[in-house]
């Protein structure tokens, strides 16, 4: 792969909309597939991104645009981490070099940047229910048009993707979904005749002549439902020999595959079969991820989700820098409590190397547990162990923990069972964008009863806070922020904290910065320069949402009369609002307070500090708020 292979690329550079691949035959259908890879590769090399799922995809994407009229047949996406050779045939090839950039394209499906983006996407399993949904719109409003699903067989363990199965093979709608399989191995020969098997029995007339058959048979007086089930069962054991796909049939769906995902004139041709079709139907189609670009096939895991990196050597391009994640030190954390406390369990949905829990696995494979893509499963799950005296720490990212917030009230916290929730990635996330943000938990979670709600201003606090959570006997939520720690030391022994006590970091008399988590860091450095300017301010770390320090932030809004409350959290019911509640509760004032957050909108892809600086949480925008705090107006 050189930098001369893209200027020679030619079919790509004639590609504007899925109409341009229809006026390809196979051979250049391949040729383009290749330009698609490498310039996927290029481009993620540069900007980070989803890599080896959308490279196991590409063949796949141009086999459904070819066969079916998109945008008129609505394509429905799954997560959305495979798409990136969607957006480049349809008509986002001159801004897919903007993939995750600020203003440029998102790395998922967006209805906003294009008509064939039916349904934004970003969490696992909601492709068949949103499709589901399509298919019924269209058959209310009388629409012509397919609806496809691509789902990945990961997303399949999600409970809402199940839930979709059920439902929509009973509803007999011309819904048809992909499952795109990138785990199964099938040898060669049984994958050929496979392929087969489904041209032949996917063509119309073999689909004619079964039902015309079925027709007849009850029609004969007496014997003819007993003759159609037994030819459907004959047919269902000799399809189970053959395919994986009685379970499928089972559920009212009509099983095609599996198919070779990498042969695009196998694959067009079942999926025009399958056009034809009636009915609910499902496409399984087996996919390699990373294909096509070796360091990807080798290691999917590490290229599915990754920075920078070096096209030709699939080598990492961040600076080498010995301080560890958040992450990281959450699992060293919990390996040497575990070591500590037979107890201590630790759960993931389907996260365990993003969540840091790979060292636990292999010290406590016994105690380790992934349940797959079902976050609801996760904490219910761990309410069940709890209740026989287990200790349940469920590591989730904070965007994924709100699907099981009803599961978090009534399964954990209103049997006040000792769950500790590990709440990665909370606050701002960066290039992930929309659908991934951390930024709801503060404003969910404290309104629980019995939930304490902690946030670290440093890796040696999130230690600390880790132990107090795992000793403390009731549900307990821990909250960190994704990339590296401060590197401040460690220290042992890790002491636990006193639930409910925050800690003046700065002293000072003008002007209080009350501060929760990771912006306690940039409070203290606006702290200092404000000092230059003879604002003396007082910098308090909350450590706790929930319970909050009351007789602390009361002194401190008593003896400034001026508060600054600064989260990375929205503003609608989050820390700061924790803040002026128990303000006005106990009548403090006078007092002047003002709170930094973020803004009541959903916060689009950019670096994470572009995003702190556009919500002023960063040194600068706390600086300024400070400024404008002590210039206004006492209050009477």
């Amino acid at each position: 792969m050189k930098e001369k292979d893209i200027q020679t690329a030619t079919w790509l550079d004639r590609i504007d909309s899925p109409e341009d691949i229809r006026r390809l035959d196979t051979e250049q259908l391949n040729r383009l597939a290749e330009e698609i890879r490498e310039r996927i590769i290029r481009t993620v090399a540069r900007t980070g991104g989803h890599l080896a799922s959308s490279l196991g995809t590409v063949e796949l994407t141009l086999a459904i645009h070819y066969v079916f009229n998109t945008p008129q047949d609505k394509l429905v996406w799954d997560v959305g981490h495979q798409a990136y050779a969607h957006k480049i045939i349809t008509g986002r090839r001159d801004r897919f070099a903007t993939l995750r950039q600020q203003g440029g394209l998102s790395g998922f499906p967006r209805r906003e940047e294009s008509p064939y983006d039916v349904f934004n996407v970003g969490h696992s399993g909601t492709s068949i229910s949103a499709a589901a949904g399509i298919a019924e719109a269209q058959c209310l409003n009388r629409q012509p048009g397919k609806v496809i699903a691509v789902i990945g067989d990961g997303s399949m363990t999600s409970g809402i993707a199940l839930e979709a199965f059920n439902w929509a093979g009973d509803r007999k709608k011309n819904l048809i979904i992909l499952l795109n399989d990138n785990e199964m191995s099938i040898s060669p020969n049984v994958g050929a005749m496979s392929a087969y098997l489904n041209r032949v029995m996917t063509g119309q007339a073999v689909t004619k002549l079964r039902a015309e058959i079925k027709g007849f048979l009850k029609t004969i007086p007496g014997i003819g439902v007993q003759m159609v089930k037994f030819t459907r069962q004959l047919e269902e054991s000799l399809k189970a020999f053959i395919v994986p796909g009685a379970l499928f049939e089972d559920l009212g769906f009509t099983y095609v595959g599996p198919l070779q995902g990498h042969r695009l004139d196998r694959l067009i041709r079942t999926l025009q079969n399958v056009r034809e079709m009636e009915g609910p139907i499902l496409v399984h189609v087996l996919t390699t991820k990373g294909k096509g670009y070796a360091f990807a096939e080798t290691e999917p895991l590490k290229f599915h989700g990754i920075s920078t990196f070096d096209a030709e050597t699939g080598h990492s391009m961040a600076v080498a820098d010995p301080t560890p994640t958040y992450t990281e030190v959450f699992g060293r954390t919990l390996v040497r409590l575990a070591g500590e406390d037979s107890r201590i369990v630790a759960i993931t949905a389907a996260m365990c190397e993003g969540t840091g829990l790979t060292g636990f696995a292999r010290a406590y494979p016994h105690r380790f547990f992934d349940v797959g893509i079902a976050e609801q499963h996760a904490v219910t799950f761990a309410a069940g162990l709890a209740t026989e005296g287990l200790i349940p720490v469920v590591a989730i990212y904070s965007t994924f923990l709100q699907r099981a917030y009803d599961q978090i009230i009534h399964d954990v916290c209103l049997q006040n069972l000792p769950v500790v929730f590990a709440l990665d990635r909370g606050g701002l996330v960066g290039d992930d964008g929309a659908t991934h943000q951390g930024m709801f938990d503060l404003s969910y979670l404290r309104s629980i009863p019995n939930l304490i709600v902690m946030a670290p201003r440093d890796e040696n606090e999130l230690q600390r806070m880790l132990q107090t959570a795992v000793s403390c006997g009731r549900p307990a939520a821990v909250r960190y922020p994704r990339g590296k720690a401060i590197g401040v030391p460690l220290e042992m022994p890790c002491r636990p904290l006193d639930i409910g006590r925050g800690e003046i970091v700065a002293e000072g008399g003008d002007l209080a910065i009350i501060a929760v988590g990771m912006m306690v860091q940039p409070a203290l450095a606006a702290a200092a320069r404000l000092q230059k300017e003879g604002v003396s301010a007082r910098v308090i770390d909350a450590r706790y949402v929930k319970p909050l320090d009351e007789a602390l932030l009361c002194t401190a809004a008593a003896d400034t009369g001026k508060v600054l409350v600064v989260e990375e959290n929205v503003l609608m019911g989050g820390f700061g609002s924790a803040v002026l509640e128990l303000f006005a509760r106990d009548g403090i004032g006078p007092v002047r307070v003002q709170r930094l957050g973020i803004a009541d909108e959903f916060v689009e892809h950019a670096t994470q500090a572009q995003q702190r600086r556009r919500y002023g949480l960063d040194e600068d925008g706390i600086v300024a708020a400070s400024r404008r705090l002590m210039n206004a107006v006492s209050p009477p």
